[in-house]
């Protein structure tokens, strides 16, 4: 196994950073990364001379080696220090001190080592952080943030994944993120909606949204200044349990269709995404339940006649919006139907003409969806002979 190959090199190696916090959380990590002493070229030697894969992948300025192993990749990153930062980009240098390395990472529960013995190596007090649900930047909260500003969004991402309750920041962390929220204009798009999703994922969502308008960040990450925040708060509300996508979430703050345009041209959201919005925004006002017996009609006719291929999952998005708990279950039973006459059976009963055909189609199609889709080929085509 790879960790012997350290050993015997007398190389350190320990699990860094969020695998740690999961393992401590009590979670499964997603991947799980390292650590070492040693240098990139150190394990390059040591790898190559083991028969060990190398992944290359663009990792090694950072100190990053990644090693193929048991079907399974590994990042192993030397220990360093950001030398210089522009928010965006730092230059390193290579340390063997853990302290230092963990020095430069942005949240304290973010910050620990595990070593494969079991030991924990917590320099700024994570595991203490952790226990308690408190989310900390590592030293001071405005140089980290400066170092990079998209840690303004990972502090309220893992704000939304680790602490208890909504409103139990440090003023003084939220006022540094105050200062600094204008250093998220200069973060690329991409990087801001990978952020976004998981926090509009997350717990006490609206809680932190709405901390996104007071302390001015919305403006700067393709948000409306007047983000209807009620709305928002009933959405938020109606979508418990009911796995929305992100967008369907967010969708809630937008007044017109402008803001979705906005929110693209600085996110680079996918076309589905941007669409979901725009569908989002024209319907959800006016596509609601009928009174009475059929409640899902006006949606199982809204599918029927748009000609898109994915209605379905965005009228399943709509009725999250809204709330619509049962209609979504049945809505998610119910598969379309096909209409059951084709020009084909028109012929055979002496309709030739190609314009003629495609009336007569037209009306038993409409004959079909009043019938709410029951009618069967047999009942249509006795009803062509009375029109």
């Amino acid at each position: 196994s790879f960790p012997e190959l350290f050993e015997k090199k007398n190389y350190e190696l320990r699990i860094a950073g969020g695998a740690v916090r999961d393992l401590l959380s009590g979670m499964t990590p997603q991947d799980i990364d390292f650590a070492t002493t040693a240098t990139p070229a150190e394990m390059k030697d040591m790898f190559t001379s083991a028969g060990v894969r190398l992944i290359n992948n663009k990792g090694e300025k950072h100190g990053t080696i990644t090693a193929r192993l048991h079907e399974q990749n590994f990042e192993i990153t030397t220990l360093r220090i950001d030398v210089v930062t522009d928010g965006r980009h730092a230059e390193v240098e290579f340390t063997t001190d853990w302290e230092k390395d963990a020095e430069r990472r942005d949240l304290t529960v973010n910050s620990m080592f595990l070593g494969l013995d079991g030991m924990l190596y917590d320099f700024f007090n994570g595991y203490e952080d952790l226990k308690n649900k408190k989310i900390r930047f590592v030293g001071k909260a405005s140089e980290r943030i400066q170092e990079d500003y998209l840690r303004i969004l990972r502090y309220f991402r893992f704000y939304g994944r680790i602490a208890e309750k909504p409103g139990d920041h440090e003023p003084s962390t939220l006022q540094a993120i105050k200062e600094n929220a204008k250093g998220l204009a200069g973060i690329s798009g991409e990087r801001i909606w990978v952020e976004l999703k998981k926090i509009l994922l997350g717990n006490h969502v609206n809680h932190l949204v709405r901390l996104m308008y007071e302390l001015d960040i919305a403006q700067y990450i393709g948000l409306p200044l007047d983000g209807s925040l009620e709305e928002f708060d009933r959405v938020t509300k109606n979508i418990q349990n009911l796995c929305p996508k992100p967008m369907t979430i967010l969708t809630s703050l937008f007044k017109v269709k402008d803001d979705v345009t906005t929110l693209d041209l600085r996110l680079k959201i996918s076309k589905e995404e941007k669409n979901l919005g725009l569908f989002l925004v024209k319907h959800r006002q006016e596509l609601t339940k009928a009174m009475g017996p059929e409640p899902l009609r006006p949606y199982q006719d809204f599918i029927m006649d748009s000609r898109e291929a994915n209605t379905n999952s965005k009228i399943c998005e709509l009725l999250k919006y809204q709330g619509e708990e049962h209609l979504l279950r049945e809505m998610q039973q119910w598969t379309v139907p096909s209409f059951p006459v084709s020009g084909h059976d028109l012929r055979k009963m002496g309709v030739s003409s190609g314009k003629e055909i495609g009336t007569a189609l037209q009306q038993l199609r409409d004959e079909w969806k009043k019938s709410g889709y029951h009618m069967d080929k047999e009942e249509l085509l006795s009803c062509l002979k009375k029109l």
